[in-house]
């Protein structure tokens, strides 16, 4: 299936699909290996490198997107993240990380019900599109 969305922070990516609930990098993700350490969280103790990062919106704290912005440069942050809410604190974080270290981590907006679709999907992949469209391509579940 393909969805189209808009890109916060234009970019290409795929990668396996990890759908959770609102993350905080800040005290939620080590920046040096990329698992998410918030111990109450859902994803507690999976790895985010490479992963397509499915969530409504990031949880909070304009700190995360220093955290973001190490995790991109350090490699361990997800491929691309795509949310059904804006996050201007993820964009900050994507924004720096591309002009300090040329190195992307695309943001897509998607509508509610393309986003629980590609939350679905085990494997996404992201093109760009004219202006700020993107293309997800998502696998259906076998």
């Amino acid at each position: 299936m393909t969805y189209v969305g808009r890109f916060l922070l234009a970019g290409a990516a795929s990668g396996p699909v990890l759908a959770t609930t609102p993350l905080s990098f800040w005290g939620g993700v080590d920046p040096l290996t990329g698992i998410v350490i918030d111990r109450s969280h859902p994803a507690h103790g999976v790895g985010l490198a490479g992963t397509i990062l499915v969530m409504p919106v990031g949880r909070g704290s304009s700190s995360s997107s220093t955290v973001l912005a190490e995790a991109i440069r350090l490699g361990t942050a997800p491929a691309a993240i795509l949310l059904s809410e804006a996050d201007p604190i993820l964009v900050i974080g994507a924004l720096v990380a591309a002009r300090l270290y040329a190195r992307t981590c695309p943001l897509v907006l998607l509508a509610p019900a393309d986003h629980a679709a590609v939350a679905a999907a085990p494997f996404a992949a992201i093109a760009t599109d004219d202006g700020d469209r993107a293309r997800i391509h998502a696998l259906p579940k076998a």
